[in-house]
């Protein structure tokens, strides 16, 4: 999955994995950048007596940077405080809740809202400290039909507007990354071209979206672009240098954590905060990082990405593709991926997509390039306009309004980074390669358009509620 439990630790801390990053212009207000960052996976919306929520002692962290050196210049930090409204009760509410002040809602959540900005060397560390917002509540969980009667508007409550500009939503949303994540873990099994595995099994050939009644919590911004910039303009010209953003998320905990002995159900945390998560582009960590560096890498700083280059510039999934799909004897599947792969040459075309960006003059009025340091970051075009048409597979569907430039939320990653790993971008670095032709038919077989995505902030789909959608 995109960062669903992708590495041995945080796999045991879901309050604190980030999930999924969002990044795009916004398709109704293009004056503005959407950034989501999501955590805590694969809720079932029967949760009950004790439903999801953010982790008080997890400081959640949105990262910027503006001026092309992988290094953050702007943060937007998130921090959480739960308050039991009733007491005496194990119920997460005692009738229905109608508003968020709710005198039924038992246990509450509020969020703050600080803005950090950074000054660069020789004064790195100093910041301009920012409260953007305070005491903001989070809506509850959707219960069911009794509890949350009309939950849309609840959500819509929550929106709240932020000092000098924009907007900012905390809480629960249905899951918006569309995955047929059973078929994919079972030995890279693509339903559309199954037939053609090396263990081929008929008769599956509809593709299952394994988290279409799953939720998820979302810490979501709408922000003006002029104010995430670095020149405090809106971008005009893709090729200019103020254009692109780089974008990661993070997740902390502090070192120590204890009780007071009078007070054992309130644990206390001290000491620095340690990063235990972090997240740009979808898969990264999933399917690049060996499994034995997973942590270590939830860990590092994106500038320190070059000590794991070598799972991006000689991916694994791209030597196993020919042997997976072997094809028939005489007509191998993909002849031209497994000559790349034999011939050891490093894959330039997604070190620049995924450490570096895309520099001017790759694609032709594109560039996504945030400068030569190799740093997983979510790069993000400025300049370049919501798309009209959407295409689910982005620029590899020729759609630059998509991934990866930023990400928005109906687009297809796996079946994008799949189609790149297989060759389809390697001719962007060498053009004397041609893709295979089985190229076209790497795909997990999805539609995006049976996500119920909302047309405007914060986007993602309601949250599926336990009475309607049964426990698996």
């Amino acid at each position: 999955m995109s960062s669903h439990r992708e590495a041995p630790e945080i796999s045991k801390d879901p309050v604190a994995d980030s999930t999924d990053v969002y990044a795009f212009v916004s398709p109704d207000n293009p004056d503005t950048v959407t950034l989501l960052a999501n955590y805590v996976p694969l809720q079932g919306p029967a949760g009950g007596p004790n439903f999801y929520e953010f982790g008080e002692d997890v400081l959640y962290e949105i990262n910027i940077d503006n001026n092309a050196d992988a290094r953050v210049d702007i943060t937007f930090q998130f921090r959480f405080t739960t308050v039991v409204e009733i007491g005496g009760t194990f119920l997460y509410n005692v009738g229905p809740i109608a508003a968020l002040n709710s005198p039924n809602w038992n246990r509450r959540q509020f969020y703050s809202v600080t803005r950090i900005d950074w000054q660069p060397p020789p004064y790195f560390g100093r910041a301009k400290v920012t409260q953007l917002a305070a005491n903001v509540p989070c809506p509850p969980c959707n219960i069911g039909p009794r509890s949350t009667p009309n939950y849309v508007n609840l959500a819509a409550a929550a929106i709240t507007s932020l000092a000098g500009g924009g907007k900012v939503f905390a809480g629960q949303r249905g899951e918006g990354f569309y995955v047929d994540l059973g078929s994919i873990f079972d030995l890279g099994a693509l339903r559309p071209i199954e037939g053609l595995h090396l263990i081929p099994i008929p008769g599956s050939a509809a593709a299952v979206n394994a988290t279409k009644d799953l939720n998820v919590h979302s810490i979501a911004l709408q922000l003006p672009i002029t104010s995430v910039t670095a020149d405090g303009r809106k971008p005009t010209n893709p090729l200019g240098n103020n254009a692109v953003l780089g974008v990661w998320t993070a997740a902390s905990r502090q070192r120590v954590e204890f009780n007071e002995p009078a007070n054992r159900s309130s644990p206390h945390a001290l000491g620095p905060w340690t990063q235990v998560s972090r997240l740009a582009n979808p898969l990264f960590n999933e399917v690049l990082v060996p499994m034995e560096r997973k942590d270590e890498w939830n860990r590092d700083e994106p500038t320190n990405d070059s000590a794991y280059a070598d799972g991006v510039l000689h991916p694994e999934l791209a030597k196993l593709l020919p042997v997976l799909y072997p094809g028939s004897p005489g007509s191998p599947l993909f002849p031209h991926l497994a000559a790349l792969v034999a011939s050891g040459k490093p894959r330039a075309d997604l070190a620049a997509i995924l450490l570096t960006g895309l520099r001017p003059g790759i694609i032709p009025g594109f560039q996504n390039f945030t400068g030569n340091t190799q740093a997983d970051l979510m790069r993000l075009n400025l300049a370049i306009p919501p798309s009209a048409a959407p295409n689910r597979l982005g620029i590899v569907g020729g759609d630059l309004g998509g991934f990866p430039n930023g990400r928005r939320v109906a687009d297809d990653i796996v079946s994008i980074e799949l189609k790149a790993i297989a060759g389809a971008t390697y001719p962007l670095v060498d053009s004397t390669f041609t893709p295979d032709a089985a190229v076209s038919a790497v795909d997990q077989g999805l539609d995006p358009a049976t996500v119920p995505y909302l047309p405007n902030f914060p986007y993602l789909p309601t949250p599926k509620d336990g009475f309607d959608v049964p426990a698996a």
